[in-house]
């Protein structure tokens, strides 16, 4: 019963994550290239989508030398991205902040910081060393969480009152310059490193864990997501939010209702009030989300 349940929350906020990184990997694509290369949005989500599919359909050990890389890459230009936007910040832009709206970014929030679909990747990738794997998820959220900030920071700073949803395009009306190209690069990688890592997952879900084989699990987690954008699934806004704050949600209450059985079953210790605390901001930004997404 709770692997079934698991598995619907667990396929809904996969297949969100990954429509949302190929709508939005798409337009980044699209405003880098097109430019010098013409064609529409839909054919620059479809060329990502390709790409995309393909390596997925490799598996972890091809495709991560082609994530170390990006990985570098990511890293050099979101450096010069931040250094060189820094001097557009306009430090009056931060006075009117209303912190009244400070829990209705909830699952967006989630959204970018969620990564337990990742976890058993990373346990493959350093062979089952707890206390690596452990290094690995610490760090990860600490430097994830200060990108994000920094990020959060130039965009409001630089391009506030037309932040755009993707950030970026806003930027490039507030700054303009070659700067934003840096942007659409650094986005493009972004989009396109989670959506493989995303994409791996989501097939090794189906092929190991529900007896799919290999071709049908890569197909089910390549295309359920890219029907669903040509079926006009396309608002990223709402999708990251209603994935972030509703499916990322409940799994985050699954998992804490397993560890305290867990506890309970090896250690009889009962459940820090912290994590009760948690489960309370699940069930919140659950409700929330289903008020504004219906009402």
């Amino acid at each position: 019963k709770w692997k079934k349940i698991s598995f619907i929350v667990i396929a809904v906020g996969l297949i969100g994550a990954l429509l949302a990184y190929l709508i939005i990997g798409g337009e980044f694509l699209s405003s880098f290239l097109s430019p010098y290369l013409g064609g529409t949005p839909l054919l620059y989500t479809l060329l990502f989508f390709i790409l995309g599919a393909y390596l997925i359909s490799k598996g972890v050990k091809s495709i991560s030398g082609v994530e170390i890389f990006l990985l570098f890459a990511l890293l050099i230009i979101l450096a010069a991205f931040f250094i060189k936007t820094f001097p557009f910040i306009d430090f009056n832009k931060f006075d009117d902040i209303h912190l009244d709206s400070l829990f209705f970014p909830h699952g967006i929030v989630l959204f970018s910081l969620w990564g337990t679909a990742l976890i058993p990747e990373m346990k493959e990738i350093v062979k089952d060393s707890r206390p690596v794997l452990r290094k690995v998820i610490i760090s990860g959220l600490i430097i994830t969480s200060l990108i994000y900030l920094l990020f959060i920071f130039i965009v409001l700073g630089a391009s506030r009152p037309i932040v755009s949803e993707e950030a970026i395009s806003g930027l490039s009306r507030a700054i303009g310059g070659d700067i934003i190209k840096l942007g659409f690069i650094f986005g493009v990688i972004t989009c396109f490193t989670s959506f493989i890592a995303l994409g791996l997952t989501f097939k090794k879900i189906l092929w190991h864990d529900f007896g799919f084989s290999e071709h049908i699990a890569w197909a089910l987690a390549c295309f359920l997501p890219l029907g669903l954008f040509l079926l006009g699934l396309r608002e990223f806004i709402k999708i990251i939010s209603f994935t972030g704050s509703i499916a990322l949600g409940i799994e985050g209450m699954i998992i804490v209702l397993l560890y305290q059985k867990f506890l309970k079953k090896k250690f009889a210790r009962s459940l820090n009030p912290v994590f009760y605390f948690l489960i309370g901001v699940f069930i919140l930004g659950v409700a929330l989300e289903f008020f504004y997404f219906f009402w």
